[in-house]
């Protein structure tokens, strides 16, 4: 009989190690409960290769190929407990799908989760993840982030994975008044900044340094 892979395979994969993360999260200074919640129920070690599947449950991020990184899991906590806000969130757009695993923690706590990805052969690995994790409210799509989904906007949060020169207008545009965007901004030093929309302005609040991949346009 196959083994679920989520619940077997490797030593690194028990309740007891999750529950040891989250611990070192709320050490941190994570205190959304709903966030940790999910954190603790997403097995972060289907993200990445087996080979380093023993780390999954490390606070480093680790490299999925591409060039690309699954993040550090206290920037995924402080991210989305930053973009929630502490109330419910609806609709959500993601920049930069990744391995997929931020994805699935906002699947944990929005209604609708849409991302985008510009790597196609991630963007593969992600579905896979998902699909395996039956992640029902989350859309995939293959495309330049820093458009965005124009036509399914507005959206109730928007989280950007990758570090951005400046915060592109698109996706300010595609933020529903009373959205909060996540995004790092910056050409040196990146500073993960929130973005909130008000009826007749943006309000920008500077939070904490961070390194991030860069954003980058077109496909790939």
């Amino acid at each position: 009989m196959a083994l679920n892979p989520i619940k077997h395979g490797i030593g690194m994969t028990s309740q007891r190690t999750r529950e040891r993360l989250i611990a070192r999260l709320r050490e941190e200074g994570i205190r959304d409960e709903v966030v940790l919640a999910a954190m603790l129920e997403i097995p972060r070690h289907i993200f990445v290769d087996e080979a380093i599947a023993s780390r999954a449950y490390e606070d480093t991020a680790l490299p999925i190929g591409y060039g690309q990184t699954i993040s550090q899991p206290y920037i995924v906590a402080r991210m989305t407990e930053i973009l929630r806000g502490g109330a419910p969130l609806g609709k959500v757009l993601e920049i930069g799908t990744g391995c997929g695993y931020q994805t699935a923690v906002l699947s944990k706590v929005a209604q609708e989760v849409y991302s985008v990805e510009r790597i196609n052969p991630l963007l593969m690995k992600a579905r896979n993840h998902l699909r395996e994790l039956r992640a029902r409210n989350v859309k995939l799509k293959y495309a330049d982030g820093a458009m965005g989904i124009p036509e399914l906007a507005p959206y109730d949060g928007i989280m950007v994975t990758c570090g951005a020169t400046i915060v592109p207008q698109e996706l300010l545009q595609q933020l529903a008044v009373g959205g909060r965007m996540v995004i790092p901004v910056g050409s040196g030093d990146q500073v993960l900044t929130l973005i909130e929309r008000t009826p007749d302005s943006y309000v920008q609040t500077k939070l904490e340094l961070v390194k991030f991949v860069p954003l980058l346009g077109g496909i790939a």
